[in-house]
């Protein structure tokens, strides 16, 4: 299979070494047509028999979890799976607005929230009742002085907590915070869990709808849900031709997402098979290292903005299925920038800002980091050739997930690509943008600074919540001015499922919280070829 997998996989190569030389336009049809071609020659090659059946539900993702320690879990796989183990006190509604999960709060004055654990709690999946010592150690081992938690950064505004009584919890802030209850969506632990800074895989004990059965392998993990018993296996496949075959042998169940648009458009014609997609907030966009000569000038990295024809890559290689974005927050989100200008597409003036850079003596060639997901790789390669098309050269390196995310956290960059998802708060911009976020107290890592939007961050966050919104979208429109991101698209989402499988419900932010209410019913019947 790995020998015919390189044969089928090399008209996509192929085209990429073609592209040298190509206009974008040209590029697209040729990446697009090699990949169509892989796809044939890939089920052509193979065998198929179908896969004996059983009852449970097999996942395919494109990246195994890094985590699955819901204190550490950054990266967007293993946040939707602590999701599924893992409850928090508080959670979102679909209007992005906070919600009692285990529980309900008061605000006993601006400095001062009390939260009282709700009657139905679920139990832990070791057998233990949740009780506010839980809550409290949780949050200590996130909050104490050499905690390395991500999660840390966010809940600074904490000045003190303590367990009133096993139901009720009091927080105490270092200054009003309007929007207090929101951040409080860390998932609780078992205080003997919590103790420990780093948990093995025995040791993940949850009170979520699922409960971890095993991580046999670093690309295989086995859940449980708890309602009924319903085995869940999440599995990693990284190349997308060869997702699509084990949807079609049966192999697996369901995927989600990170599907080029001409596998989706074959996939469609197969028998067995349904396709669902509904628009996403996930949020696409290229970073900059603004430490760096390069990325750092704004000449440059205003130019990147202008030569990208992001309506071009959204309707060849994800089918039409995005919408451009100008801001993280979408224009529906309560806080998100409505009047921020459309960037157009202008590549002559990007060429002039190129040409200024030249002039001064710069040297615009940029090193661009990619995961090795092939969907990524096109679009890189697409980008790579509209830059050098106003004269900015572009070398593309790509790494497997877990050296290019390190990479990324440390800082060892010019330009990368990457998705925000799962944003509900407006807290972002100070995780993103503020000057005192720079890794690890935040995820500022392209080391942007700017002492304006630092002020506008911090008079958004003191203002009533009414009042918030102007300051937002203040702030938004200041970054699209400074740029220390690219602005790309929000993806929609795409459900892929053999058709024995129902109830699986997308999300907007593209969490898995539709495993909690998929069944699998009788196996499809329809023939495959011999």
């Amino acid at each position: 299979m790995n020998s015919r997998l390189a044969e089928v996989n090399a008209p996509f190569v192929r085209s990429l070494h073609q592209a040298e030389g190509c206009r974008p336009a040209s590029l697209i049809r040729l990446i697009g047509n090699g990949l169509l071609v892989a796809v044939c020659l890939l089920l052509a090659a193979c065998e198929y028999a179908a896969v004996e059946d059983d009852d449970v539900i097999r996942m395919v993702l494109v990246q195994a979890p890094a985590t699955l320690d819901p204190r550490y879990a950054t990266d967007a796989i293993s946040s939707r799976i602590c999701r599924l183990l893992y409850r928090g006190l508080v959670d979102f509604d679909a209007q992005l607005l906070p919600t009692a999960d285990l529980a309900t709060w008061q605000e006993i004055d601006p400095l001062h929230y009390r939260f009282t654990l709700i009657d139905e709690l679920p139990l832990f999946t070791n057998g233990a009742q949740l009780t506010s010592a839980d809550v409290v150690a949780t949050f200590a081992s996130v909050l104490r002085e050499d905690s390395i938690s991500p999660q840390r950064s966010g809940l600074a505004v904490i000045e003190r907590f303590e367990a009133v009584d096993e139901r009720v919890i009091d927080f105490y802030l270092n200054h009003a915070d309007p929007l207090f209850p929101g951040r409080l969506t860390l998932s609780i632990l078992p205080a003997e869990s919590a103790h420990r800074s780093r948990l093995d895989t025995d040791q993940l004990i949850g009170n979520g709808a699922f409960e971890l059965l095993g991580w046999p392998e670093p690309e295989r993990v086995v859940l449980q849900r708890r309602a009924d018993g319903q085995q869940v296996e999440l599995i990693r496949v990284a190349d997308a031709t060869v997702r699509a075959l084990k949807l079609i042998r049966g192999e697996i169940d369901l995927l989600q997402n990170d599907l080029p648009a001409e596998m989706i458009t074959w996939l469609q014609q197969q028998p067995g098979v349904r396709i669902e997609q509904a628009p996403g907030s996930n949020y696409a966009y290229l970073g900059f290292n603004l430490d760096d000569p390069v990325s750092g000038d704004p000449r440059i990295r205003e130019a990147v903005m202008l030569a990208i024809d992001r309506q071009e890559i959204i309707d060849a290689l994800l089918g039409g299925s995005a919408r451009m974005a100008e801001s993280i927050l979408p224009p529906d989100h309560w806080a998100g920038g409505r009047s921020i200008p459309s960037t157009e597409y202008d590549p002559a003036r990007a060429a002039e800002l190129v040409a200024e850079f030249r002039a001064d003596g710069g040297d615009p060639t940029l090193t661009y980091k990619a995961s090795t997901d092939a969907l990524r790789l096109r679009i890189a390669a697409v980008i790579q050739q509209q830059l050098k098309a106003v004269g900015i050269n572009v070398n593309i390196e790509s790494h497997e997930w877990g050296t290019f995310y390190g990479d990324i956290k440390a800082g060892r960059f010019q330009l990368f690509s990457l998705s925000w998802v799962g944003i509900k708060m407006p807290d972002i911009f100070r995780y993103l943008f503020h000057s005192s976020a720079v890794p690890p107290q935040g995820a500022n890592r392209g080391r942007f600074s700017d002492e304006a939007v630092d002020r506008l961050i911090v008079a958004a966050e003191a203002a009533p919540i009414g009042e918030q919104g102007r300051f937002y979208n203040e702030l938004q429109q200041l970054l699209a001015v400074e740029r220390p991101y690219v602005s790309l698209w929000y993806e929609d989402h795409t459900l892929v499922t053999r058709d024995s499988i129902s109830g699986y419900r997308l999300s907007r932010d593209g969490n898995y919280d539709g495993l909690m209410t998929v069944q699998k019913g009788q196996a499809n019947t329809a023939p495959v070829a011999e």
